[in-house]
């Protein structure tokens, strides 16, 4: 592990040749210069596409088994972990205890700056121990620079305990080495503002927390094609769009598909399952609970088991 007097000398912190004269840029060139780092954001989670591809895999088996799925981190990694975690509960019904964000000083440390918190490894072992983590959990611990000793605490924690850890940093092993079961590395290189990484190295996290949490809810038959069927409808655009996603899937009209989602508790996936094979709410619901709420699988064993 790096040295925390050593931190300088981290790719996340070192000077972009290609904005020292930041200072004296008018606002088009500002705007094109950001442009042109960004893609190394994205070029950043191509690179990691195998570990994060193992990372989607891994959690979505402990998942299956009934486990949790944890983001750990301070300042901006840990703010990007707790909004990743917020957004699964209204786009995939899950359970808000199913994908927690775990952020270093709580929550108000979502609101204002509590970076010094970061420096208390203890603190990260404290937050593993109060969820009372086990061998089915997957906990992330995210850290751009790679050194935070609140997430090193956290992982360490969690290793001990038998869950799955997975380590993402945006500087090289060679600077920063950890021991996970997956080791991401976003490589999005120095900042256009020194050590600013709430810019791209904030980028390239948000990019792969999106790809990691909704390919685990691709997994977990959280939808089907490219739509969103476990939409938990709570409000009128979420209800509008559950609508529009049962007009488009079964071709009825907006009242036709008002009244069959009223009729399977404003379920989407239970009310496609109900249009595609007749079945009352009840057989539905228990085809969709043998299938573990995989739509697709449940409409196939549906379909196999009257053409026998």
């Amino acid at each position: 592990m790096t040295n925390l007097q050593e931190r300088g000398h981290l790719l996340t912190e070192q000077v972009n040749p290609n904005s020292l004269n930041l200072d004296q840029l008018n606002s088009l060139e500002l705007v094109e210069l950001f442009n042109s780092e960004d893609q190394k954001a994205v070029e950043a989670v191509v690179a990691a596409k195998i570990q994060l591809a193992q990372a989607i895999e891994r959690t979505a088996e402990r998942l299956h088994q009934g486990g949790r799925l944890f983001y750990v981190g301070a300042g901006t990694s840990g703010r990007l972990g707790v909004l990743d975690a917020a957004e699964c509960p209204p786009t995939f019904c899950t359970p808000p205890e199913l994908v927690q964000g775990i952020i270093a000083g709580g929550a108000g440390a979502l609101v204002r700056s509590s970076e010094d918190l970061e420096d208390r490894a203890e603190d990260g072992e404290a937050a593993i121990a109060q969820r009372h983590i086990t061998q089915l959990d997957v906990v992330v611990g995210i850290t751009a620079g790679g050194t935070t000793p609140f997430v090193h605490g956290a992982l360490n924690a969690a290793r001990q305990r038998g869950a799955i850890t997975i380590f993402i940093a945006c500087v090289p092993e060679a600077q920063v080495s950890f021991d996970a079961d997956i080791d991401i590395r976003l490589l999005t290189g120095p900042e256009i503002l020194a050590g600013s990484t709430r810019l791209k190295a904030g980028t390239a996290t948000k990019l792969t927390l999106n790809i990691l949490s909704t390919g685990v809810m691709v997994k977990l038959g959280k939808v089907y094609g490219n739509r969103m069927v476990d939409v938990a409808v709570t409000n009128q655009k979420l209800r509008d769009r559950a609508l529009g996603i049962l007009q488009d899937l079964t071709g009825l009209s907006r009242e036709a598909a008002g009244f069959l989602l009223e009729h399977s508790g404003k379920w989407v996936k239970l009310a496609l399952l109900m249009h595609w094979t007749g079945l009352t709410k009840d057989e539905g619901d228990r085809l969709l609970s043998e299938h573990k709420g995989n739509l697709r699988t449940a409409v196939e064993s549906y379909k196999n088991n009257k053409q026998t």
